[in-house]
């Protein structure tokens, strides 16, 4: 390696051990629990019918789009999200702070999460945009529209059903694999847990094998989904969140499944702010 690569790189070990860093990620792990409160309020009032608004993260961006001050929370929320995009994306270039985060697989994961959480800010700045300008922030299409619209795009291309098939079921898989390390507490790995007194960590444990449970049963669900929708080639069989949730409310056993997970998912929010507070967020090869 060259000097100024190795310039380069140790200037970005240095960043990446910083407080400013880390609290950038914090920022954002409190970011991604608002949202997740909010969808989890959303789906108990879609349950109740109380509401025609989508329990997905345009709806809760709406949500809060209509609260006093709410473009300021807005641009707050995309600022956290970013941080997370950053984030995930040093963790991929210099590992996640686990004793296997030098992996592959571990630097993969965090590259796909890192480019899916830039996504959701740019998704947030064009809500806030649309909303400034007047659109009251209707220029974002719902998830059940986008999974529907992609789907159906995908499968018109040659071989595009085998992808949707194969993205299907890689997503159900995931929120299996979500539920069981959930259930595991694999994810206390990743906390401070030194930091913690016993009845903090007792409750952390808590918050988190619920909440995570629940995330992993929805995207699992989402998965299954999309799964059905290749396998009768028929795109309208893919749903988003807000579709999923709604069928879980129109089963036999009425609306008390939709309310578990929506109480499962306000959990996992409130499970991001002590994550917070307690995750290792400083990469493994960082320079501290």
């Amino acid at each position: 390696m060259s000097a100024s690569g190795s310039t380069v790189q140790e200037a970005g070990r240095e960043a990446a051990g910083s407080r400013w860093f880390g609290a950038l990620a914090r920022v954002g792990l409190i970011a991604r629990g608002v949202n997740y409160v909010l969808v989890g309020a959303l789906a108990v009032q879609v349950g109740a019918d109380a509401t025609s608004e989508e329990a997905d993260r345009q709806g809760a961006l709406r949500a809060v789009a209509e609260q006093p001050g709410g473009s300021a929370m807005l641009w707050a929320i995309a600022v956290g999200f970013a941080g997370l995009a950053i984030w995930r994306f040093v963790e991929a270039l210099y590992g996640q702070p686990v004793p296997d985060g030098d992996k592959v697989t571990k630097r993969l994961t965090s590259l796909a999460r890192s480019v899916l959480y830039a996504a959701i800010c740019a998704g947030v700045v064009a809500f806030n945009l649309d909303d400034k300008s007047g659109k009251q922030g209707g220029g974002g299409q719902s998830s059940d529209k986008q999974s529907k619209d992609i789907t159906a795009r995908t499968m018109e291309q040659t071989g595009g059903r085998w992808l949707v098939l194969v993205v299907g079921l890689t997503v159900a898989i995931a929120g299996v694999v979500i539920v069981v390390n959930a259930l595991r507490r694999r994810f206390t790995r990743k906390l401070k847990l030194g930091q913690m007194s016993k009845e903090s960590r007792r409750l952390v444990e808590i918050l988190g094998v619920i909440g995570r449970s629940a995330r992993g049963v929805v995207i699992c669900a989402v998965g299954v989904f999309l799964t059905a929708a290749a396998a009768k080639f028929d795109a309208q069989e893919a749903k988003g969140l807000d579709d999923t949730l709604r069928e879980t409310a129109s089963g036999p056993l009425g609306p008390w499944p939709l309310y578990a997970i929506a109480a499962g998912l306000i959990v996992f929010g409130v499970y991001c702010a002590f994550e917070a507070r307690y995750r290792k967020v400083h990469p493994k090869n960082a320079k501290r």
